[in-house]
């Protein structure tokens, strides 16, 4: 019947568009437009004449929504004069469903749908009979009835399926949101009475309150229930509620003159938002809202991360067999999942709010603020366990959840899931500030300390030995996303009057909440005091990740002698022993253990070097530039992990070996080109290159650990540093050599990581 109407549509416009072009042009406004009863051929649509308000000053927002979707297909939703709302099929097209899927991202799309495939939307129905050519930046410069204009139900809203290939540079989410509505509910809090939650953030315990108007109202307690309060502790960033007095706060409420906004809520424990329960408004005449009842109060637990009591927090445990990794800020990342002894992923497959939310809440967070999929937190390495995960939302662990077993024809790593968590807020962006850069993501590093008499002022940090590590946790505090640069001088960002150095000596693991849990300086000691040498960063949304290919080092390893008068050009670069010096030139030989290196950037920026081209260091005997001295480090350890023998590796050409398919290569060092690795591209250090060894000349025979590190001294930004330590157990006879194990740094349990130190044989450094 649809095909049958569209088909008598289309012959109508083809036989009257022909003859009454200028009817066809005077098409109603789509302010005036108006719903006719009955449903009838419409005319073809035109273009308007000119972009609307809203193009002329903002980029149109598109999303994705509907189930079950995977993350680069769904219902197409427009937000307009304030509100979502979807666009009807008729007419609509693969030129369509290109537009749109540019705008989302995507390189292009692959297929649309028709007859609401991803479930029936809500609200207005902006946009019908949409034409596009397949060349239009935004689907609103195409040809339709206009905005508002449409005679369809949403048993016709259409949806796009796009290209899993994102546009190069293109940084907003692949989410899927809760997409309740937020005008309803738009912010919730606790507010503190009993003394104690006022101390020290976060607010675990108080009167919910929401904000309205101007000011802040209260919700009716009569039929709250345990479920209320687990959704509410949620969306305030703690896992879990718990028991509150409520003699004491019935005393101290009956004192209080309330504003009941909120009647009832009946919330069925599940829901990632208050606004997402059912919800009943009091009326704005009625002469008593709460009668019998009071305001409603809750009292939350908080995660082990955001518990200030050393007690209390070694009771709390979070899962041992499930993390985060890659994210910029605490409660986000890639899920990675333990099974057996080996970390994995989990395919995006149906991922959802409800799952994502298990995931944070088993790991001391709230409920899941955003559901993210297609690799937006990085991609990981090894094994992936689960797809299709499908949880309730009362699961205690992801691993109680149903799911589908992986095959690799399933899912790839370009399809890792991932999670934002809501987190308790604990105000450590007020004691922090950036000054001066082009942008809110760079700056000069300003902290508010207090003097003799408790005054707070701002002041400045020592540059001296600041580097990236420090970066990270500035960047992480005023949650900026990642640290591309920490700056040791900041002359040309002096633009306010603090120039008093207030802290020094500032040493951070990388991983810490704040600067102030960072190590420093009791009294500060600054030799260059001058505010033009205070500290600096530069962050940033998206960040590269290096992972080494740890099996095809161990595919690839050999023992080579290799004759002194071939190894001039390395003794120059410092890749060999020290013992070299002493060898009687040019006779005589070294013994090279040799490997090949294969370097992957699974991060979501490119890899490029922290220096420019302009201080690129050229050594005329390789006849090649150094744009990182050092670049990996490469180590025979022995048992108590001293080392036996070291290596080193130039980064003489950071370029693009082989790519992903679909990724095109974008760095060659040939004729002085630009240097870095591509996000899903690869360097390869073949084993028959110079220095791509450790001389293992001195060595005696045993048992020993190889390791290898990329990006060892972390010039330059990575999402996540952990994974750049590769390890092997190595066997050598004096002839021959084994690597056994090898692995990244991070993807073995902790008891398979202590067994691997305890390879057989090595403590007593014998062959066995």
């Amino acid at each position: 019947m649809e095909k049958s109407r569209r088909r008598q549509r289309l012959a109508f416009s083809l036989l009257f568009g022909l003859w009454l072009p200028c009817c066809l042009a005077q098409t109603t406004p789509s302010h005036a437009a108006t719903r006719t009863p009955t449903r009838t051929p419409s005319p073809s649509p035109t273009p308007s004449p000119s972009p609307s308000p809203q193009s002329q000053t903002a980029r149109l927002k598109v999303r994705l929504s509907g189930y079950p979707r995977k993350h680069n297909e769904g219902r197409v939703e427009l937000f307009h004069k304030g509100e979502w709302g979807t666009i009807c099929d008729d007419d609509f097209s693969i030129h369509n469903a290109n537009v749109l899927c540019r705008q989302l991202g995507f390189v292009s799309a692959t297929g649309w749908t028709h007859s609401a495939k991803y479930g029936k939307g809500q609200g207005k129905i902006w946009l019908d009979n949409v034409q596009c050519s397949g060349g239009e930046k935004s689907v609103e410069f195409c040809k339709s009835r206009g905005w508002g204009s449409s005679d369809c139900t949403h048993d016709e809203d259409a949806g796009v399926v796009c290209r899993d290939e994102r546009i190069p540079g293109y940084v907003d989410s692949n989410v899927i949101d809760a997409q309740v509505d937020e005008k309803k509910i738009e912010e919730v809090r606790l507010r503190p009475v009993v003394a104690m939650s006022r101390k020290k953030p976060p607010i675990t315990e108080g009167v919910v309150e929401v904000k309205f108007r101007d000011g802040w109202a209260q919700i009716c307690d009569l039929g709250w229930t345990i479920k209320n309060t687990h959704v509410v502790c949620g969306m305030l960033g703690f896992p879990h509620e718990r028991k509150v007095n409520k003699k004491f706060y019935k005393l101290y409420l009956e004192r209080q003159k309330n504003f009941f906004h909120i009647h009832s809520v009946a919330c069925s424990g599940t829901e990632v938002h208050l606004a997402a329960c059912p919800l009943e408004f009091s009326k704005p005449n009625a002469t008593s809202t709460c009668e019998g009842g009071t305001a409603a109060v809750v009292s939350c637990m908080p995660g082990p991360l955001f518990i200030h009591n050393t007690g209390m927090k070694k009771k709390l445990k979070t899962s041992s067999n499930v993390r985060l990794k890659g994210g910029a800020v605490v409660g986000e990342g890639r899920v990675e999942v333990l099974k057996g002894s080996e970390w994995g992923t989990v395919c995006d497959d149906r991922w959802n709010l409800q799952s994502a939310g298990v995931v944070c809440r088993e790991l001391g967070f709230g409920s899941a603020k955003e559901a993210l999929t297609g690799g937006r937190m990085g991609q990981g390495m090894g094994p992936i366990y689960m797809n299709e995960v499908k949880c309730i939302g009362h699961e205690r662990s992801i691993w109680n959840c149903p799911f589908k077993n992986i095959t690799s024809e399933d899912c790839q790593h370009v399809e890792d899931a991932a999670v934002r968590c809501n987190v308790p807020h604990m105000g450590l962006e007020d004691s922090i500030r950036l000054t001066g850069g082009r942008t809110r993501y760079e700056g000069r590093v300003e902290v508010l300390g207090s003097d003799s008499n408790g005054t707070q002022s701002w002041g400045l940090i020592c540059g001296e030995t600041w580097s990236t590590k420090e970066a990270i946790v500035v960047c992480r505090q005023l949650g900026l996303g990642y640290a591309n640069q920490g700056v040791q001088e900041t002359w040309y960002w002096d633009s306010s009057n603090v120039t008093e150095m207030i802290m020094s000596g500032v040493k951070c693991t990388g991983s810490e909440m704040s600067l102030s849990r960072c190590q420093q300086h009791k009294t500060v000691s600054c030799q260059k005091a001058a505010a033009k040498f205070a500290a600096g960063v530069i962050c940033s949304d998206t960040t590269s990740d290096l992972v080494l290919n740890a099996p095809l080092v161990q595919q690839t390893v050999y023992v080579e002698d290799r004759p002194l008068h071939m190894l001039y050009c390395s003794a120059e670069e410092d890749c060999l022993s020290k013992s070299a010096a002493k060898a009687n030139w040019p006779y005589g030989h070294r013994r090279l253990l040799r490997f090949s290196s294969q370097i992957h950037n699974i991060g979501r920026a490119d890899f490029k070097p922290k220096a420019g081209r302009h201080s690129w260091v050229w050594h005329a005997c390789h006849g090649h530039y150094h744009s990182m001295d050092i670049f990996t480090h490469y180590d025979l350890l022995n048992a108590n992990g001293t080392r036996v023998a070291e290596g080193h590796k130039a980064s003489f050409c950071l370029e693009d070996s082989d790519c992903e398919e679909g990724v095109s290569k974008r760095y060659e060092c040939a004729n002085f080109g630009d240097q870095g690795i591509t996000v899903g591209c690869w360097d390869l250090y073949r084993h028959d290159i110079d220095c791509q060894w450790i001389d293992i000349t001195d060595v005696k025979p045993g048992n020993y650990i190889l390791q290898i590190v990329i990006n060892p001294n972390q010039e330059v930004s990575e999402s996540d540093f952990t994974n750049n330590a590769m390890k092997c157990n190595c066997k050598y006879d004096g002839h021959r050599i084994w690597l056994h194990n090898c692995h990244i740094g991070d993807a073995f349990s902790e008891e398979a990581e202590r067994r691997f130190e305890k390879y057989p044989g090595q403590l007593n450094n014998h062959i066995p």
